[in-house]
């Protein structure tokens, strides 16, 4: 089929029309929003300027706070413009870049979520050989293996999508540009690259899952032979790792791992790994870790 393309822009449904619960909303992320901004960047001055902070934990801790900051751009200064303004507009050169972006991002954090787990694998299985393992280049090697690996998923979802025709409708049921709602208005049977979507970024969640399950297992096993203190410290560090992955993969399973259609419920499930998630990692690291909390308190200190 010939690539025809009549559609210049494309119109955002966005979260709700009700105008009362959009202006809620709009509040209520702007604060989100707020705190994504200042509690990541929080965590990365913490790390950077602390002395003590300076194992591979914290190095990759660091980045991932510059992937929630970065992901949650890529969505959330739209959605909150969007809840005042009654047309919901984006140029589809723009959409394709929403879409290359947010899939960039997010993976990248996936493969990256999935480095830290490896690196708190070796620290607890092979702790007398986790210095010479996990050096300088071989955790800097292992962040740009995310970048670049995220880099090439999100290329090929922007090159698959970006060839589809669209004749109309131009009504995307979102509140930004996703490949599964973009699939739906191509004007082509795109079962096949449907499947590759699928594939591309449903298993790339999936597996990452999976190595993320191997590596605790092999941790919990591990701390057979720790003290109760070394254990306790140990499953409160990996807790919070946990929790963070707990709370990103699932709904990324969800959405990714399916045929190309989209429920009602996929606009409530984004904003919970767009906006939720990037607000509670900051928290999630901080409360339970008590090595942050000590840097900060010194940071504060020395500003004050």
């Amino acid at each position: 089929m010939e690539n025809k393309n009549n559609v210049t822009e494309f119109i955002l449904l966005g979260l709700t029309q009700d105008k009362t619960i959009a202006k809620v909303c709009f509040l209520l992320f702007l604060v989100l929003y707020a705190v994504i901004i200042f509690g990541n960047l929080l965590i990365i001055i913490t790390i950077k300027t602390s002395e003590r902070l300076d194992s591979p934990m914290y190095f990759f801790l660091s980045y991932l706070s510059f992937l929630d900051i970065s992901y949650s751009t890529v969505t959330a200064p739209k959605l909150i413009y969007d809840l005042l303004v009654g047309k919901k507009t984006i140029p589809f050169v723009g959409c394709i870049a929403q879409l290359f972006m947010g899939h960039f991002f997010g993976c990248t954090e996936i493969f990256l979520l999935t480095v830290m787990a490896y690196d708190r694998c070796i620290a607890i299985h092979k702790p007398l050989h986790y210095t010479n393992v996990m050096n300088k280049h071989v955790c800097g090697c292992l962040v740009t293996a995310s970048w670049v690996g995220g880099f090439v998923h999100s290329l090929v979802q922007a090159l698959l999508t970006i060839q589809l025709p669209f004749c109309g409708p131009n009504e995307i049921d979102h509140y930004f540009c996703d490949v599964h709602p973009l699939l739906k208005l191509a004007c082509t049977n795109t079962y096949v690259i449907g499947v590759i979507v699928v594939t591309n970024s449903g298993l790339i969640s999936l597996t990452c899952f999976v190595v993320l399950a191997v590596s605790y297992v092999i941790i919990m096993v591990s701390l057979r032979s720790y003290s109760s203190k070394g254990r306790l410290r140990a499953l409160s560090t990996c807790s919070s790792h946990v929790t963070v992955v707990i709370l990103f993969f699932g709904p990324c399973i969800f959405i990714y791992m399916r045929p190309s259609t989209t429920f009602s419920a996929d606009k409530m499930i984004s904003v919970f790994y767009t906006i939720i998630t990037p607000v509670l990692n900051p928290l999630i690291y901080t409360l339970r870790n008590e090595e942050v909390k000590n840097a900060m308190k010194k940071l504060w200190s020395r500003k004050v």
